[in-house]
């Protein structure tokens, strides 16, 4: 999963993939640990890239992504938020959203 470092950073990201999952971690949190190697396993089984950010260490994101707690996987098609999961995340409705995700794509190709 590919880190993403700044506040610039995202911002090309978003502009540049038209699809992509974020997933958002924050320091010491046992909660994101335990969920981020089930989120990064996914990798495998989609086409979509996956970025994670630690908020800590970029700030600016979670006032721009309106983001009050860690972890968050969010979902994005087109530079707009399509799915968010916070906190304890269900993974099969997750892989349900992926899926949808992946329609969405195989539509515009």
């Amino acid at each position: 999963m590919k880190e993403i470092g700044t506040f610039e950073q995202w911002l090309e990201i978003k502009v540049n993939e038209p699809q992509l999952v974020l997933f958002v971690k924050t320091e010491n949190c046992s909660v994101c640990e335990g969920l981020y190697p089930q989120v990064d396993a996914l990798r495998s089984d989609y086409t979509i890239p996956f970025f994670k950010v630690n908020i800590a260490k970029v700030p600016e994101m979670a006032g721009q992504l309106s983001l009050f707690t860690a972890p968050v996987v969010l979902l994005f098609h087109e530079g707009r938020e399509m799915s968010r999961f916070a906190r304890f995340v269900q993974m099969e409705e997750l892989k349900y959203r992926l899926d949808e995700l992946m329609e969405r794509r195989e539509g515009h190709e």
